[in-house]
């Protein structure tokens, strides 16, 4: 498990590494990727360390959150995407490989830019009791 001391966000948050940084407040950090998927990709980070949004308290979450419209309205005035993606991974399973919170802002510029997000759907798979089962189960947890 990743720990503050050890954590490659943290470590940028304070300046221990390099990073092209897009904006910063007292509460969160915003970097490109050094991935850059697509031009202006950039991830958005609370300077508070939490593993993922499991880990993450609703303030900060909120706050964290409430800085992406601010941020990928700068990308699209910059580079003028067809579109973004918003995306973030939680655990191994899901894609995660650091172990810090942090949401990736993905500009399109179309089909052939690099990334794809195309799932395939099964929606004969669950019926609408299926359904109301299902958010039950989530409803009863929260």
């Amino acid at each position: 498990m990743t720990t503050q001391q050890d954590c490659i966000f943290c470590k940028i948050i304070n300046g221990e590494i390099p990073a092209a940084k897009v904006y910063e407040d007292d509460d969160v950090y915003a970097f490109l990727d050094i991935s850059q998927v697509t031009k202006g990709h950039t991830l958005i980070i609370p300077k508070t360390h939490s593993k993922d949004i499991y880990e993450t308290n609703e303030e900060n979450a909120s706050t964290l959150f409430a800085r992406v419209p601010k941020i990928a309205n700068a990308i699209k005035k910059a580079y003028r995407p067809l579109g973004i993606n918003v995306l973030s991974n939680t655990g191994e399973a899901a894609g995660q490989s650091v172990f810090h919170l942090h949401i990736h802002l993905l500009p399109r510029y179309g089909e052939e830019d690099g990334f794809h997000t195309k799932w395939q759907t099964n929606s004969d798979a669950y019926s609408q009791e299926d359904l109301a089962t299902i958010a039950k189960n989530i409803q009863s947890n929260i």
